[in-house]
């Protein structure tokens, strides 16, 4: 269906809104896709904090452009869909390399991250990024374990101190 130009302002206003707040992008190209296919991706997309959209290319270089993912512009050629981590960096890129392991009609394009674009050899390593929840709990990890040493190295002085 064709967009007058209202639509398409609406269309560029609320994919700039969601780029804008991002913490990282993957352009990906779903030629040869079905609908049901394209449903349950957006449906993943959905429950993991990914907001996907497939836009024409020109209301996508418009709606990145003043954004970090202004980067992307060059390689928005040929049908292709958009995702935006919302919650963490790594949630697009898990929602699309995941996804492209059961549909090889998906193709990865273009990761953008911290207003750099990389090719799509970076899939896999934007995609392995803990969550915020698991970056948390190594973090706390880290920070616990000079504590434990630390009790563990007392009751070894105190058994000492037992035994002599």
């Amino acid at each position: 269906m064709a967009l007058n130009l209202d639509g398409k302002k609406a269309v560029v206003e609320e994919v700039a809104e969601f780029a804008a707040k991002a913490h990282s992008a993957v352009a990906a190209e779903y030629r040869g896709l079905t609908v049901t296919e394209l449903t349950e991706l957006r449906k993943t997309a959905r429950e993991t904090g990914v907001y996907l959209r497939v836009v024409k290319n020109t209301l996508a270089r418009r709606a990145v452009s003043g954004t970090e993912f202004e980067c992307m512009q060059n390689g928005l050629v040929g049908p292709l869909l958009l995702a935006f981590s919302m919650e963490d960096p790594g949630s697009a890129a898990r929602l699309i390399s995941n996804f492209a392991k059961t549909h090889d009609k998906l193709i990865t394009k273009i990761v953008a991250i911290g207003g750099q674009s990389y090719g799509p050899s970076e899939l896999n390593r934007l995609a392995s990024l803990p969550t915020r929840d698991q970056g948390i709990g190594l973090l706390m990890s880290v920070m616990k374990a000079p504590v434990e040493k630390l009790a563990r190295t007392l009751a070894a002085i105190k058994d000492l101190k037992e035994a002599a």
